[in-house]
């Protein structure tokens, strides 16, 4: 006896029975746009997870390099006040002393200078520089203003005077500088009024214009 196909097909919107085949179809088109949106979204988060890390990769990169630079800047700050008190040592020796000084004198101030040069250049060594600030114009984010100082043959806000040296590390400000600065002092003068460019005076006093 021969077998007979007892399946059913799928009934259309409006009674009719559609077709097995249209009916597979229809569900391995659904099938495809399923994984599809699922390919999708394993793609986007593989890149979401690239980006991040990326980002992880550069931040610890920057993180490594802050530390090479910058690392050394609470020894780095100690260590100033071992400069600092060369400096107060060589600025207390006057030229008179230094003239009249013996030998021995002489070289005990030789081997200070010497050991101060010999300290800066090994600060500079590890990016500690040391800030020059004297003549030049008054930098907040350098400098600290300690007083004003009175001349008139510069213009004002110009250090006059370094109270105590400043030291940068890296593209950062260990130290600032202690400074002060002048007040008074040359006014840039004004520019003057472009109101009647182009006119000339006769010379009756009126006003001509080349236009």
């Amino acid at each position: 006896m021969a077998d007979t196909d007892t399946s059913v097909p799928a009934p259309e919107a409006d009674g009719t029975e559609r077709p097995a085949a249209e009916t597979e179809g229809t569900a391995g088109a659904d099938r495809t746009a399923e994984l599809a949106r699922e390919a999708a979204e394993f793609k986007d988060r593989l890149l979401r997870s690239l980006a991040e890390m990326e980002n992880l990769r550069r931040r610890t990169e920057k993180q490594i390099a802050d530390e090479r630079v910058y690392g050394i800047a609470s020894f780095a700050r100690d260590i100033l006040g071992v400069a600092d008190n060369m400096r107060r040592a060589l600025d207390a020796v006057t030229p008179e002393l230094r003239d009249t000084a013996d030998s021995g004198v002489k070289a005990l101030i030789e081997g200070v200078e010497l050991t101060e040069r010999e300290l800066l250049k090994v600060l500079e060594k590890h990016g500690v520089k040391k800030l020059e600030p004297l003549g030049v114009k008054f930098d907040p984010n350098l400098h600290q203003a300690m007083y004003e100082v009175p001349d008139p043959s510069v213009p004002a806000g110009t250090v006059a005077q370094v109270v105590q040296a400043g030291y940068t590390i890296g593209d950062r400000v260990l130290r600032p500088a202690l400074v002060a600065v002048t007040k008074g002092g040359p006014k840039t003068a004004a520019a003057p009024a472009n109101d009647n460019a182009g006119n000339q005076i006769s010379e009756d006093g009126s006003q001509k214009s080349d236009f």
